[in-house]
């Protein structure tokens, strides 16, 4: 005899299994974007060693000094 609680058990099962693939793909798309965003911040590997001293010594991240000591280094 067909019994009402197991075919509402099954479906629940169903909808619990999609609602799961369903935030397991927002998870993937989420991780995706952080990824692709982390990675355009990244390291620029076109850049010459003087221009990223140089970027550096622009952003303020470095001093005056340290910028003319580091860039005497990088040309000897």
């Amino acid at each position: 005899m067909w019994r009402w609680d197991g075919f509402h058990a099954g479906w629940m099962g169903w909808w619990m299994g999609l609602w799961m693939l369903f935030w397991l793909g927002v998870l993937i798309l989420l991780v995706w974007i952080v990824a692709r965003a982390a990675s355009s911040q990244g390291w620029r590997t076109d850049e010459t060693p003087e221009q990223i001293l140089k970027r550096r010594y622009a952003r303020g991240e470095i001093e005056r000094e340290e910028y003319e000591r580091r860039l005497t280094d990088l040309r000897k």
